[in-house]
C-alpha cells in the first residue's frame, strides 16, 4: 500500500507545478479533497482520495489582515495559539462584514492578540498579521486613546470626573488621567490612553463607583461600530487606528 502525503506534495505531483504554487492554491481556498474544502496544505491524504483544483483558481499569496473582534464579557482570550483559534472561527465571520473579504482559515492562522481586555470586560478587541498594526499597537511611546462605556452603581465623589481628568492616586497607586462624562444617570463615556489590566475599574472606585458592566467600544481612530457580540470582521483596507 502506498502511504498517504502531504495535500500539497499531492497536488504539486498531479498538476506539474511547485510545491509552493500547489500551497498557494489550497490556502487560497481553491482545493477540495473528496468534494470537500481543504485549506491547509499539510494534511496527508490517501492515493485513492480525489484532489480536485476549482475552476479559475489563482496561484497567490494571501495578504496577511487585521481582524476586529466584539468579545463577550466573561470570554477569556489569551495570547497562544490554542485561545486564538477558539474565538476565530470562519462560522464567526459576521456576515455584514463591509469589506466583503472571503474568510479563509489562512487568515485565522498566526495572529497576533493585541491589547487584550480584561476578562469581565466585552467590546472592541485586535488580532492582526500584519506588521505594522503590530508595531504600532505595541509601542510605548505613541499610546492611542481607547473609549470605554462604562455602567456603573453608587455616588460619585463630589468633582470627581474633574479629579480623574487630572489624575488621581488609589490603592496606593498613581492612575493614568482620562476625560470621563456622564452619557446617562448610570453609564460613564471614558476615554484613557491604553489602561493597564484592571486600571478602567479602578479609576471609577477612585471615586465611589462600582462597575457593573465595560465595553470599549474605540481604538485610536477606529471604531467597533454595529459588530455584533461574539463575531469578527477584517479591519478595511482604508481604516487606520
Amino acid at each position: 500500500m502506498t502511504d498517504p502525503v502531504r495535500l500539497a506534495k499531492r497536488l504539486a505531483e498531479q498538476l506539474g507545478c511547485s510545491r509552493r504554487e500547489a500551497e498557494l492554491y489550497i490556502e487560497g481556498g481553491w482545493v477540495t479533497v473528496d468534494g470537500e474544502l481543504v485549506e491547509v496544505p499539510f494534511i496527508k491524504v490517501r492515493p485513492e482520495q480525489r484532489v480536485e483544483l476549482q475552476a479559475g483558481a489563482i496561484a497567490k499569496e494571501i495578504t496577511p489582515v487585521t481582524l476586529l473582534l466584539h468579545k463577550p464579557a466573561g470570554q477569556v482570550i489569551d495570547a497562544d495559539v490554542d485561545s486564538t483559534r477558539r474565538v476565530l472561527q470562519t462560522s464567526e465571520h459576521w456576515s455584514d462584514d463591509p469589506s466583503r473579504n472571503e474568510a479563509l482559515q489562512r487568515h485565522l492562522l498566526q495572529q497576533n492578540l493585541l491589547l487584550p481586555l480584561d476578562a469581565d470586560a466585552s467590546g472592541l478587541t485586535v488580532f492582526s498579521q500584519q506588521r505594522e498594526v503590530i508595531r504600532l499597537l505595541t509601542s510605548t511611546r505613541d499610546k492611542l486613546e481607547q473609549e470605554y462605556v462604562v455602567d456603573v452603581s453608587g455616588e460619585a465623589e463630589e468633582n470627581g470626573l474633574a479629579l480623574l481628568a487630572k489624575g488621581i492616586g488609589h490603592r496606593g497607586k498613581i492612575l493614568p488621567k482620562a476625560k470621563v462624562s456622564w452619557q446617562s444617570e448610570n453609564r460613564l463615556r471614558l476615554v484613557i490612553k491604553e489602561p493597564a489590566p484592571g486600571e478602567v475599574r479602578l479609576l471609577c472606585e477612585a471615586i465611589g463607583l462600582t462597575v457593573l458592566a465595560c465595553k470599549r467600544i474605540r481604538i485610536g481612530r477606529l471604531s467597533m461600530a454595529k459588530l455584533p457580540a461574539g463575531q469578527w470582521r477584517f479591519a478595511g483596507e482604508h481604516e487606520r487606528f
